[in-house]
């Protein structure tokens, strides 16, 4: 989903339109360049909580009006840390523009997806060639001509932003409904296209945050708004041709803690209506061809059980870790849906992250010893179990696209730290894998030229982490060479040893590239995800510094050689690991830092705070967790100390990691650290979390992050 490509530009060229950019302005008027970074105002600010008072004087970064950002001392303050960092890379352009062309001419830029069957039509979307967005296609398998049912790129055009959401074909054929985000504010608004004549239907609804589910007659569509706090609390149900504001609303959520999602079974039989926060869930049924019928409760909510449903011939199976942590499968009678027997039991030894539902047989997912894990089993004998058997040590695997409940063949992706992205097709009565695209590098890529390995580094708690690894053969592993670590850590997020062609920029220039797969990740288990979240929390942080300290025991490279990188929760480590032990990292990048924790948890207007309790801790009712997440939270426990150079990223439309928490803690960092090391935070003013859209603006900030990496570590060309 990512050329009209905007190199560097100015804040101020992105707050409105219309303004000229940083390079346009010094072509009409001498622009001064600045002789010292912004240093923000502190501002008399304190809170008291607990019996506890808390001074914060970069409060006033946070716009009052928010989530309209209209105070122009903020305002002020982004755009001068915007020129800051302009002025900072201009020096360095040429090497951001040698990595860019690198990464991009390792894209196929006329790409298309492998085309899959979904009943009376084949569907695949296409990038043409310098274009940031895809195409969607599809055609009769009778036979016929493709025909382009939506164009993101017209539907992108003249938009700093755009991002396509749910995509949903009526049941019959004849409809589309999608969803649009142009500001990056994640609040989608929805069409509907007709595909037999290319029109859009006069229904519009603003404002969801959703899948979008056909009812069986195709005649209305079932979604979910977004409220005031971007929660969605709500299933709703909108008939074709009638006004939005009279919509059914389906399900109420009171907890505000809790999101709603919808979806459908594999069948399509049943609508699923589902509720829950971070550790508990509830599934509620109703008939996908009568959707206001009486909802069947499968299981009222209980605290800590999680569980998702599928359904066949009137038996429910149910996907659970109330008995075992790792998950088990039970199943229940339509008629009886809370009474569950076991079909397959927990296991400490294989972690059960999933199951599908086919006509046939059932698929389940999950990992042994921290690997993809992707089985084959069959209704009428459950002792009957084939899986899937990959050729390589270390992967990333799993199903992809199977929108049809009666095949005989499953689509696969695959993928490791060395094999880029293959598609497969698996014969489930051949028990054979036919490889169907395997992902192109124009610029040409070589495995035999790279190597992969997966270590594993004792935390300082004897817990033995595991970690991938990729370089290239010629790298001599004797303690002289860089490393880049990367983690997440939260939310029970395993991170994948994937394939990267971005990645390679580092690792033909020299580094090791390293993934953590740290606690706050479910990498091996349920457990290992809650020994890494409340009370658990600082393991996450000692996981990766102990991993960076093993790695360089193990001669991949030296303290001080270590570059780290991380977003969003990931970005609250990088803030944590920075302010315990500066030494070790030779440059880190930040990107939407969760890093302000204390305060955002204690805000319960925020979005995301209700539901984030259960992951951190609920400060504003329990001392022990104020007192915990403050001694943890990044910007709360800047010091002064000499910290590592440190690029940062924020987004202006963010609804997960608002704006101000990287602008404040740059803001503390710059008034209180002792060193002279570059810091630099850039603030996407027309974009949310996931910065810019387009394949290729995405790309050019990938470019930006590892050329001042590369500056910091003195390999700049």
């Amino acid at each position: 989903m990512r050329l009209t490509l905007i190199p560097l530009t100015l804040a101020a060229a992105l707050l409105t339109p219309g303004i000229a950019s940083a390079q346009d302005t010094a072509q009409e008027e001498k622009v001064t360049p600045m002789s010292q970074p912004p240093m923000a105002e502190q501002r008399p600010y304190s809170f008291e909580a607990h019996g506890i008072t808390v001074e914060d004087p970069y409060f006033w970064l946070k716009d009052q009006s928010y989530p309209k950002v209209d105070d122009e001392d903020v305002l002020d303050y982004l755009k001068a840390e915007n020129a800051w960092f302009e002025q900072n890379m201009a020096a360095h352009k040429p090497l951001i523009d040698t990595l860019f062309a690198e990464m991009k001419g390792r894209i196929k830029e006329d790409d298309s997806s492998v085309p899959q069957k979904d009943g009376d039509w084949i569907y695949w979307t296409e990038f043409e060639e310098g274009a940031q967005y895809r195409k969607w296609y599809r055609k009769p398998v009778s036979g016929g001509d493709k025909v382009l049912i939506l164009d993101e790129t017209e539907l992108a055009k003249d938009k700093e932003y755009f991002r396509l959401g749910a995509f949903s074909v009526s049941p019959d054929g004849n409809l589309l409904a999608y969803a649009a985000d142009d500001n990056g504010s994640e609040r989608f608004d929805a069409r509907i296209k007709d595909l037999r004549t290319g029109e859009l239907l006069p229904d519009t609804i603003p404002g969801t945050l959703s899948s979008l589910i056909w009812r069986a007659d195709s005649g209305a569509l079932l979604y979910g708004l977004a409220n005031e706090n971007w929660r969605t609390d709500n299933a709703r149900l909108h008939v074709l041709g009638t006004p939005v504001e009279d919509d059914v609303e389906l399900y109420k959520e009171s907890d505000e803690g809790y999101r709603v999602g919808i979806g459908t079974t594999s069948n399509e039989k049943y609508i699923v209506i589902a509720t829950g926060d971070n550790e508990t869930s509830e599934v509620r049924l109703v008939p996908a061809d009568n959707p206001t019928a009486e909802p069947i409760l499968v299981a009222p909510r209980k605290k800590g059980r999680e569980y998702s449903v599928e359904e066949r011939d009137g038996t429910l199976y149910i996907h659970s870790n109330d008995e075992h942590i790792n998950f088990r499968l039970a199943t229940a009678s339509i008629d009886n849906p809370g009474e569950w027997a076991t079909l397959i039991a927990g296991s400490d030894a294989f972690y059960m992250t999933g199951m599908e539902a086919y006509k046939d047989f059932y698929v389940i997912e999950g990992r042994r010893d921290g690997l993809d894990q992707v089985e084959i089993r069959y209704y009428d004998d459950p002792d009957r179990v084939e899986p899937i058997q990959f050729p390589e040590a270390s992967y990333n695997a799993g199903t992809s696209n199977n929108p049809e409940w009666d095949v005989t063949k499953l689509r696969l992706g695959y993928e490791s730290m060395v094999t880029p992205d293959t598609v497969y097709d698996y014969d489930v009565a051949a028990k054979t894998l036919e490889t169907l695209k395997v992902q192109e590098i124009p610029s040409g890529y070589d495995a035999a030229e790279y190597r992969t390995e997966r270590v594993t580094i004792e935390a300082r708690d004897g817990a033995m982490v595991p970690v991938s690894l990729v370089y290239h053969k010629d790298t001599k592993l004797d303690g002289g060479a860089p490393l880049h670590l990367y983690a997440y850590g939260a939310y029970g997020y395993a991170v994948p040893p994937n394939f990267s062609t971005t990645r390679l920029s580092l690792v033909d220039r020299g580094f090791v590239y390293a993934i953590a797969h740290i606690r706050g990740g479910d990498d091996l288990g349920r457990q290992w995800y809650l020994d890494g979240k409340l009370k658990a929390r600082t393991n996450t942080f000692n996981d990766f510094v102990d991993v960076a300290r093993g790695l360089a025991a193990k001669n991949y490279t030296a303290l001080g050689r270590i570059t780290a990188s991380g977003g969003s929760a990931g970005g609250e480590l990088m803030g944590a690991i920075v302010n315990s032990d500066p030494e070790i990292w030779g440059a880190v990048a930040a990107h939407v830092p969760f890093v302000d924790v204390l305060n955002t948890m204690m805000d319960e207007s925020l979005p995301l705070t209700p539901g984030e309790w259960p992951e951190w801790g609920n400060p504003i009712t329990s001392k022990e967790d104020f007192e915990f997440i403050r001694s943890y939270s990044p910007y709360d426990q800047v010091s002064a100390q000499n910290y590592p150079p440190l690029l940062v990223t924020a987004g202006l439309n963010d609804p997960r990691v608002t704006y101000w928490e990287p602008a404040k803690w740059v803001a503390k960092l710059r008034n209180t650290k002792t060193d002279d090391n570059m810091l630099l935070l850039k603030t996407n003013m027309g974009a949310g979390h996931g910065g810019k859209s387009g394949r290729f603006d995405s790309l050019y900030e990938t470019a930006e992050e590892f050329a001042f990496i590369l500056w910091q570590m003195e390999m700049a060309e």
